[in-house]
């Protein structure tokens, strides 16, 4: 079995209030955006949303893209830039390192195939992640929560038998700038790291729980409770991760594991 869906993103202004989404179907699909942020970032969070939603599905995923600066980003450049400590050829920063970074996690062990798509061209699914990703940034715009769509339905769970508790600490849940746009046909499958390879310091909330569950007993073992201090930006990564899987926020939690 193959997934296919389109990823893409918009910006009001470019930079401005900024929006992304990834579309299967009508009932599989998922948007969000930030109040500031440019058209390559909502790209790019299109991919990374869309990797995070289906992480526990192990069929092949095709992503339709209309960025070439997205697709060539995570086929052709990605590993240079990994090898240069995220540097261009230029000796330069690469842009948007922190999606970058995630993406780079994300990709790892997945049977991926991007697909260059023109934007605006008719092609069905493009069109349904463009509507969706331009309604979330207008809904930024003016300053309104975006329809958040209901996730990835066939989304497995993790497995794990942990209850989990989240006490987050006070803040405002803003969005985080995102991306997706296209580029030329290529396919991406890397080899998932061994357990003991650090994690990405782009992802902190992962991090802390795989610390704090680590050594925990088998699936048989009885429940353990365990509770999570989070900050705002956490929380509201969370709460993004738990919209576009349609789950709560203890179950995004617990598919982490």
């Amino acid at each position: 079995m193959t997934i296919t869906a389109a990823a893409d993103g918009s910006a009001l202004g470019n930079p401005g209030p900024n929006g992304w989404a990834w579309y299967i179907d009508d009932e599989n699909w998922a948007a969000g955006g930030s109040p500031h942020g440019t058209n390559n970032q909502g790209e790019l969070q299109a991919v990374l949303e869309l990797l995070r939603a289906t992480a526990g599905s192990d069929e092949k995923l095709v992503i339709e893209c209309d960025s070439k600066y997205v697709i060539d980003s995570i086929t052709k450049w990605m590993p240079g830039w990994k090898r240069k400590g995220w540097r261009k050829s230029d000796g330069g920063p690469v842009l948007n390192r922190e999606l970058m970074e995630a993406l780079d996690v994300e990709i790892r062990g997945r049977d991926i195939e991007f697909q260059w798509v023109k934007g605006h061209a008719g092609h069905p699914l493009n069109e349904a992640a463009d509507e969706r990703a331009n309604a979330a940034a207008k809904a930024y715009q003016q300053k309104i929560e975006p329809r958040r769509g209901p996730g990835f339905v066939n989304a497995a769970g993790a497995g794990a038998v942990v209850a989990a508790s989240t006490a987050v600490a006070a803040g405002a849940t803003t969005g985080r700038p995102d991306a997706a746009s296209s580029t030329d046909h290529a396919a991406v499958s890397q080899q998932r790291p061994a357990a003991s390879a650090p994690r990405a310091t782009a992802e902190p909330l992962w991090a802390e729980t795989a610390d704090l569950l680590d050594g925990l007993d088998a699936p048989s073992a009885d429940p353990i409770e365990v509770r999570l201090t989070l900050s705002g930006p956490e929380h509201a990564r969370l709460q993004d991760r738990a919209a576009a899987q349609g789950t709560s926020l203890e179950e995004a939690l617990r598919r982490l594991i």
